[in-house]
Formats: C-alpha cells, sequence, structure tokens
C-alpha cells in the first residue's frame, strides 16, 4: 500500500507544481531560531534545539538552548544542555551549562557539569544537580538539590540547638 517509491513520487510531483521536494528532515537537525529583531513574550516549550539572538520575556524548556551574544532572557532555562553568551535574567537548571565570556547571568544555576569562560559575569549561586533529579524539576520537587543556604542555615540551626542542650540546661521534669 505504501512504499518508499510512492512516497518519491509524491516529491516529484510536488516539485513538479512549481515546490521544492524537501525530505522530512530529525527534529534535531534544525534549531527552532528567535532572530535578533524578534521580542517574544510568553513561555516557550520545545523537544529540539533552541537558538535565540533576540529577546524572549518567559520560561524556556527545551532539550538544548542556546543564548545568542546579543540575546537576553528575562526567564527560567529548564534543559539538557545551556550556552549563555549574552544575558539571561532568572534561573538556569540544565545536565550541563556553559558559560561563555560574553555572558552576563543573574540568578542561580543548577547543574551536573558547568563550564565558566575568563571573562563571564555571574551573580547568583550555583548548585548542583542530583542524579535522580531532572533539569526539569525545581529544587522543592525532589529529595535532590536545594540551594546552598538552606543546609547552611539548618546545620547552624542544629548547631545553636546543640550547644543551648550542652550549656547545662536541666531536663524538663514532667
Amino acid at each position: 500500500m505504501f512504499s518508499k517509491s510512492d512516497e518519491k513520487t509524491k516529491a516529484e510531483t510536488h516539485a513538479g507544481k512549481g515546490e521544492p521536494a524537501r525530505a522530512a528532515a530529525p527534529s534535531s537537525a534544525t534549531p527552532s531560531i528567535i532572530s535578533a529583531d524578534l521580542k517574544v513574550l510568553g513561555n516557550l516549550e520545545s523537544a529540539g534545539d533552541l537558538q535565540i539572538d533576540g529577546q524572549v520575556e518567559g520560561d524556556i524548556k527545551s532539550r538544548s538552548v542556546t543564548v545568542g551574544e546579543g540575546a537576553h532572557v528575562k526567564g527560567s532555562i529548564s534543559a539538557e544542555s545551556v550556552r549563555v553568551c549574552g544575558a539571561v535574567s532568572g534561573q538556569i537548571r540544565a545536565s550541563s551549562v556553559t558559560i561563555a565570556q560574553s555572558a552576563r547571568i543573574k540568578g542561580d544555576v543548577f547543574q551536573k557539569t558547568l563550564s565558566i569562560e575568563a571573562g563571564a559575569d555571574l551573580e547568583g549561586r550555583i548548585g548542583h544537580l542530583d542524579s535522580e533529579q531532572s533539569p526539569g524539576q525545581s529544587a522543592g520537587q525532589s529529595t535532590g538539590a536545594r540551594p546552598p543556604h538552606e543546609d547552611a542555615a539548618k546545620a547552624a540551626q542544629a548547631a545553636v540547638a546543640a550547644s543551648k542542650g550542652a550549656a547545662g540546661s536541666k531536663p524538663a521534669v514532667g
């Protein structure tokens, strides 16, 4: 019923009508591009690769995100891999994060592997994602990574409580 020769005939038929024959390319072959003259207001979600050269005000979820030198993202980025060459104001969560020399980031970065080039500007915290935690999960959704200040605060509270108990307080009699 359906065969490769039928598909080839259909492609040739379309090409004969003035339309170029196009082979179906896998979704990862060509990234979706937000060009330099485009401003997007809203969240973006893609199963493939995303190249941002313009402005995005919203959260981004994708397999791979590249923020170009002239780009600005105002929102969180969640992906398997993220490369930042431009500006990001928001949290980044990814298995692999690369921060280029020209990058300006204001926000926390949670990752499994991190590369920061000399000269990059990063204002925020850096945390590690546990192996069970996917980049799309927030810190509160898993027993995985918590922001570093939470662990330090809990340790300090425990130390204060232990020192009060060891300072000779009498046990309550009840």
